[in-house]
């Protein structure tokens, strides 16, 4: 199998397990309970990739000036936006820059 055949099929199966929710569950409605709880569905996701990146496989924790710094716009904007993509496009281009200029 190549590596090209292997991302094929990853992406199929990947889209595949996501078209079958929408197409089963898209003319149903969700009970406000539901709703609700998915609201915290992209923070936790936000959370655990943070988590993630700042964390070694023994535990260690790994931060420097662009990740504070990061996560500090991060904060700042989702207070203010409370939207989560400006939330990560905002801390996004601060770490980048801040990594990119070598600190």
């Amino acid at each position: 199998m190549t590596a090209f055949l292997a991302i094929v099929l990853t992406g199929l199966g990947t889209y595949a397990s996501r078209a079958v929710f929408i197409v089963a569950l898209g003319q149903r409605r969700f009970p406000p309970l539901i709703l609700r709880v998915l609201e915290y569905v992209a923070p936790a996701v936000l959370g655990a990739l943070v988590v993630s990146m700042l964390t070694t496989a023994d535990g260690t924790v790994l931060i420097g000036l662009p990740e504070l710094a990061g996560l500090a716009c991060a904060a700042a904007v989702a207070w203010t936006t409370r939207n989560h993509i400006f939330t990560l496009l905002a801390a996004m281009v601060v770490f980048w820059t801040l990594r990119s200029l070598g600190l």
